[in-house]
């Protein structure tokens, strides 16, 4: 997740307006709405489960498996109205182009961009909606089935042919993120640059309104489930410390520093002299500020780096990189590791703290291409195993390896909540369509990690080499005071 949006000036216009006429009162000026929820039933007529939908007028009415819910007369596209017990969510069309577009649109994300345009919305909860993933991934109509759908979709395009949404800009949604899915391919240095100013330099203030107080944009670690994000955050920020095993006057490097909380806690309560690289111009004009205010100037320095870029050999003590190989590139990955082992110094200790998948390598799904379009154009996720065996292979000794995975799901709902709680504000610096993009993603990837799709690890790793470890005999130094020493 790094420690992500639209390149360029984002609009502060709501796309849900173009729909509304003088006054603000919606036109509604479509026609056919029995002929969609015709097509909305025959579309999930195989789903496993009833749900609620709503066209751009009318009352609510049930798709999918109606058998055990009321209202559902869409099944004879009638658009009565469901009474059965109030669904969790209600996913609503607001024009015949969103339904159209499920039948003859190609996108295999055409789902997310209807929702981000604003043409498909979902009332309530947008979990429970989420849940469905897998149930739409697996649907089939039959051939005859799909040759119905078509009919009704080409005679609801043609009764709506002069009213149709033209999405003239969809100012910083599907244009622009089609044109960027295709760049990261080699992952250079200049697309990972560019991949990183396309997810972080959005705008420093609006990570500010639902990140912690120290804006640290990884997984935090909640030593209780009513933990405070907060919390949770700065205890991250020290269980990393005390793994490191740091000491005053050593020399901390900080791989993908964000905007400097790692930096500025080891510094502050370790006393550490603090080194961090970045991709991103806005998180290093942050982070140097907030290094300033800190008092710690004398002790920390930021610059912006590529990892390959990096001088020296046996330059610092210790070594962090927290969130931020999930974007090197899985072809990259021994060169990132080979790297880190060269500046580390002999003893040295390493700490790789990202994201891994259930499943080896970074193939093509529904859920890569949505990450890699939307959110993380450079993002890549291996499994553990093979994270593992890429550090060993660059001389690495693995000492510990901790897995996360409930923390980054409580994570990142805490995310979620603080970004709806705050929506209002967010306009202030993105559009709708952006808002969007992140509460979707989020919370998505908050219900991979529950399912277990997705994990999060933190492996320490020394420089590989004989004598004695420099690491104590036990883990009782994590959970009880300072670290002391090898014991």
């Amino acid at each position: 997740m790094g420690d992500s949006t639209f390149p360029g000036p984002l609009g502060q216009a709501n796309p849900l307006e173009r729909d509304r006429g003088e006054g603000g009162a919606r036109t509604a000026a479509y026609a056919g709405e029995d002929l969609a929820a015709a097509l909305l039933s025959k579309i999930f007529e195989r789903l496993p489960v009833s749900i609620a939908a709503r066209l751009w007028s009318g009352p609510t009415f049930r798709v999918g498996d109606c058998s055990g819910a009321a209202g559902s007369g869409a099944a004879a596209g009638s658009g009565a109205a469901a009474t059965a017990d109030a669904p969790a969510f209600v996913l609503c069309f607001r024009n015949p182009q969103a339904v159209v577009g499920m039948v003859l649109g190609r996108d295999p994300l055409r789902l997310a961009d209807a929702y981000f345009r604003g043409d498909v919305d979902i009332e309530g909860d947008l979990f429970a909606a989420l849940c469905l993933k897998d149930h739409l991934e697996a649907m089939k109509l039959t051939l005859r089935d799909r040759v119905r759908a078509l009919s009704l979709a080409l005679k609801l395009r043609s009764l709506n042919r002069d009213s149709m949404p033209a999405h003239p800009g969809m100012q910083g949604t599907s244009e622009r993120s089609h044109a960027r899915s295709h760049t990261v391919r080699a992952h250079s240095k200049d697309e990972n640059r560019d991949a990183i100013h396309f997810h972080y330099d959005v705008s420093n203030e609006f990570y500010k309104l639902w990140l912690d107080r120290g804006m640290v944009y990884s997984c935090g670690y909640f030593e209780r489930a009513d933990a405070s994000l907060d919390d949770a955050q700065q205890a991250k920020l020290e269980h990393i410390c005390r793994k490191l095993l740091l000491r005053p006057g050593e020399r901390l490097l900080d791989v993908g520093c964000g905007w400097g909380a790692l930096l500025i806690h080891a510094a502050r309560h370790h006393g550490v002299h603090a080194h961090g690289i970045t991709l991103s111009q806005k998180q290093l004009e942050l982070a140097r500020q907030r290094i300033a205010e800190a008092g710690l100037g004398d002790r920390i320095s930021v610059e912006l780096r590529d990892y390959r870029d990096l001088e020296g050999e046996a330059v610092y003590d210790k070594v962090a990189s927290v969130g931020m190989f999930e974007h090197v590139g899985l072809r990259n990955l021994p060169l990132y590791f080979s790297t880190v082992g060269r500046v580390l110094k002999r003893g040295g200790l390493f700490l790789n703290h990202g994201i891994t998948h259930e499943e080896e390598g970074w193939s093509k799904n529904l859920s890569t291409e949505f990450i890699n379009r939307y959110v993380f154009p450079d993002g890549q996720l291996d499994a553990i195993s093979n994270i593992q065996r890429f550090m060993e292979d660059a001389h690495f000794e693995i000492n510990d390896v901790e897995a996360l995975r409930p923390h980054y799901a409580l994570t990142l709902r805490a995310w979620v909540a603080r970004l709806e709680r705050r929506r209002a504000r967010a306009l202030e610096y993105v559009n709708e369509a952006t808002y969007r993009v992140w509460r979707l993603y989020m919370s998505a990837c908050a219900l991979e990690f529950e399912s277990g799709h997705l994990g999060v690890y933190q492996v320490l790793a020394s420089k590989r080499g004989r004598g004695a470890s420099c690491l104590p005999l036990t883990r009782r130094h994590l959970y009880e005071g300072a670290a002391d020493g090898a014991s």
